[in-house]
């Protein structure tokens, strides 16, 4: 089963590279450029539109929408909710990062909006920021996950029964970032385990991640799969960055360069080398 599914992650990145499709973004303005960066470099077209003027017509010209709580405010969130809402109306999947849910009340109630308001395809956070959405009792550190919070996603049986309820109770796919990753439709499991530490040493790749979900999910309606795709994309690209970095005895500055030149050039062999996941049903 599980080189069944990286057979089918290697097909539908060959087909991202020839449809590049256009996927909008509304999203944290600290990451913006690494996110567009991504986009363009594994194969598709970005575009990062945030005014509540354009955004109904911009997300109508696309493929996938990304929504990214990182830098929130109130313009931006009037537009999240426009935007949701019209590619509602034309079936264009929405991705939410809920960066920070948790942390304040304005974030916590802003994500909880945009869930009762708009149908998602997948929600990707970390595991703070997933609890708090579940309802449970969460401890953030800024946008961050607490460290008692990444301690308790390493329980893994544990981390698995908050992502698939979630995903029922929503009906949509569920993602969590950590050590270990997991993605659930409610169904379908998927536990990834590719990546490396210096993913937490650099602003922004949790962006990133969810901009490579998005993409994914532009070419291929199957959203746990395409999630899978997307995480895995980035981590087997943080892999090769770091055989890079340990070549060069550089640091996280190179770490960023080097992830996104592995992106760049990330095949589909690659996913079917190096990919390590575990699929549940």
């Amino acid at each position: 089963m599980e080189q069944s599914m990286l057979h089918e992650i290697s097909d539908i990145l060959d087909n991202l590279k020839r449809v590049k499709p256009l996927v909008h973004h509304i999203t944290n303005y600290v990451t913006a450029n690494d996110c567009a960066n991504v986009v363009l470099a594994i194969g598709a077209s970005p575009v990062m539109a945030d005014d509540p003027e354009e955004v109904e017509e911009i997300v109508s010209l696309s493929r996938a929408l990304v929504i990214n709580l990182g830098t929130l405010n109130k313009r931006s969130a009037e537009s999240m909710l426009k935007a949701g809402k019209k590619a509602n109306e034309l079936g264009i999947p929405v991705i939410l990062d809920p960066v920070g849910a948790g942390a304040t009340s304005y974030r916590s109630r802003t994500a909880e909006e945009i869930i009762q308001n708009v149908k998602l395809a997948v929600i990707r956070g970390n595991m703070s920021e997933i609890k708090a959405i579940a309802g449970l009792d969460a401890s953030t550190r800024g946008v961050d996950a607490s460290e008692q919070d990444v301690n308790t996603s390493k329980d893994l049986w544990y981390a698995k029964n908050i992502c698939v309820n979630l995903s029922r109770k929503l009906g949509c796919v569920i993602a969590i970032t950590g050590t270990t990753d997991i993605v659930s439709d409610g169904r379908k499991t998927v536990f990834i385990r590719n990546g490396d530490k210096m993913f937490s040493s650099t602003t922004g790749t949790g962006c990133m991640c969810t901009s490579l979900i998005g993409t994914f999910c532009a070419v291929c309606d199957d959203y746990v799969t395409a999630a899978s795709a997307g995480i895995l994309a980035l981590c087997i690209s943080g892999e090769k960055a770091v055989e890079k970095l340990t070549q060069t005895d550089s640091g996280s500055g190179s770490f960023r360069t080097y992830l996104i030149d592995s992106v760049f050039g990330l095949r589909g062999g690659d996913f079917m080398e190096r990919g390590k996941i575990d699929v549940s049903i």
